[in-house]
């Protein structure tokens, strides 16, 4: 039997409830066959210690970018410091994560301020956009491809999805991977359940979120980055494939994606 080569494209590490045996965590993830992870960023402050936990384990690659619910803090300074970091450290693969999120605050105008300039950023650089979205598919949707319209627009994925197959369509059209979480491993998830169905086997990811959203049969308990597994073995059931097609499937479209074989 082949070896097990997953990559956990979205997890947060450097909060507070794993300062503790972040060495355990990662000795988890490799003896599930986690061979890369994507830690992603929702706040400029966060990068000193991204890199610092880059630094420390080989496997984990990061973004750089703002949160939407924390959009308020876009200053004129922000665009310049996303930029410096990403020229000094090539672990730095995407920008994000970015995007809309109506369902908790209903600052639209100040949340496109901050995602636009990202967006426009990651176009420059050449680099992908994770996007979180929620309750805000009809205003992603319009926005991205007016950016398309005018040649703008940036790859990237849509991180955490939990939306219908009729988004998820429009999304793919616009050319966006789409990145499944533990979400779909929960049993009322229908939308995203049939997302995963019908998703074209080049254009999806799987990620943890964690310390968010832990898989079935883990609910309730802290996310880690070795759960992916379920995640990967769920898709499989759903798709009626095997978890090792899933496994490989999902790890090509994450390398595809991010380019993590072209860090030196």
């Amino acid at each position: 039997m082949s070896e097990v080569n997953l990559i956990d494209s979205h997890c947060h590490l450097i909060f507070e409830n794993f300062e503790k045996d972040i060495e355990n965590v990662a000795l988890r993830w490799r003896s599930n066959g986690v061979k890369k992870l994507l830690h992603a960023c929702v706040d400029l402050s966060e990068i000193p210690k991204l890199k610092n936990i880059s630094d420390r384990f080989s496997e984990v690659f990061y973004s750089v970018g703002l949160h939407p619910l924390d959009a308020e803090k876009w200053g004129p300074e922000s665009k310049d410091i996303l930029k410096n970091a990403v020229k000094k450290d090539n672990k730095i693969l995407a920008i994000g994560e970015l995007g809309l999120d109506l369902y908790k605050s209903s600052n639209y105008d100040v949340q496109i301020k901050a995602l636009i300039p990202q967006m426009e950023l990651a176009y420059e650089l050449n680099l992908p956009v994770i996007i979180h979205c929620r309750d805000a598919a009809l205003e992603l949707i319009s926005l991205c491809k007016e950016l398309k319209k005018n040649n703008r627009c940036p790859g990237g994925v849509l991180h955490c999805w939990s939306g219908s197959p009729e988004e998820m369509r429009e999304f793919l059209d616009l050319g966006f991977y789409i990145s499944f979480s533990g979400i779909v491993t929960f049993p009322k998830a229908y939308k995203t359940h049939e997302c995963a169905k019908l998703v074209p086997s080049d254009k999806y990811l799987i990620e943890t979120d964690a310390p968010f959203l832990a898989p079935v049969p883990f609910r309730g308990k802290r996310n880690e980055p070795a759960f992916v597994e379920n995640v990967a073995k769920t898709i499989a059931s759903l798709r009626e494939s095997t978890f090792s097609k899933i496994a490989n499937e999902s790890t090509r479209n994450a390398e595809d994606l991010f380019k993590f074989g072209l860090v030196n």
